[in-house]
């Protein structure tokens, strides 16, 4: 696969099904089953109208097919400064396109427009049992900071445990 074959840019309204698919893949390959409930119009409705000018969704894609999809959004924790703290809210690979780059692309893209959009840090809750992405986040020079927290999933049927890890945007 040549550089002329996979590039990243910003996601499209028309990219929510692709979006979405590779979402359920990536989803079900980490919990196992995925709620059968269409993801797409959610997706569709984030890329319509964002909740803020700084949230931007990005696509990976190897010719015009989307294979990974990243969130970026100002920070929401409760000990995050909005203005001075981004978050990766979300950064997912189809699994069959894995090892391919387009997770790298997708991180080396999401933090260059969060420093774009002047955050000054990255903040990006990871589950505590993905030793796979954690090492490869961690190998890109992001740091554990302490916090955890204990999500439900939407079903309420179980949890999920994450830590947060963190980055500078500032170059040096």
């Amino acid at each position: 696969m040549s550089d002329a074959d996979v590039s990243v840019r910003l996601a499209w309204p028309d990219d929510a099904p692709a979006i979405a698919e590779v979402q359920r893949s990536a989803w079900g390959a980490a919990l196992g089953e995925v709620p059968d409930v269409d993801l797409a119009p959610a997706w569709a409705r984030l890329l319509g109208s964002p909740p803020d000018a700084r949230a931007r969704v990005l696509v990976a894609l190897e010719q015009a097919t989307v294979r990974g999809v990243a969130f970026v959004h100002p920070c929401h924790d409760p000990d995050a400064d909005r203005v001075a703290d981004g978050e990766v809210g979300e950064l997912l690979v189809d699994p069959q396109h894995r090892g391919a780059g387009h997770g790298s692309r997708l991180l080396q893209a999401a933090v260059d427009t969060l420093r774009a959009d002047h955050f000054v840090r990255a903040r990006w809750w990871v589950p505590t049992t993905d030793d796979r992405l954690r090492a490869f986040v961690v190998g890109t020079g992001w740091t554990a900071d302490g916090a955890h927290r204990e999500l439900a999933d939407e079903a309420g049927g179980r949890t999920v445990k994450q830590i947060r890890l963190v980055t500078s945007l500032v170059e040096a």
